[in-house]
């Protein structure tokens, strides 16, 4: 259910911040800063460091981005 135009890629989460923030390491070593989506965060999933997930981005703003889906 990707969007036109948006980036994604697997990561894993390195560092559990408050308010549901994450800091992931994706599959090219390059670490961005992520919140849950909507689906997530309404279904109360949770997440703890070292759990893989798919993380969607915009072209514009490589530094941050959204977690979509855990693997």
């Amino acid at each position: 259910m990707s969007k036109d135009g948006l980036l994604e890629f697997e990561g894993k989460i390195l560092q559990v911040l408050p308010n549901q923030i994450f800091k992931v390491e994706l599959e090219n070593k390059h670490i961005v800063t992520c919140y849950t989506g909507g689906r997530l965060r309404k279904n109360k999933i949770r997440m703890i460091m070292g759990d893989s997930v798919r993380v969607e981005m915009t072209p514009y703003d490589l530094s941050k981005g959204r977690i979509t889906y855990r693997l």
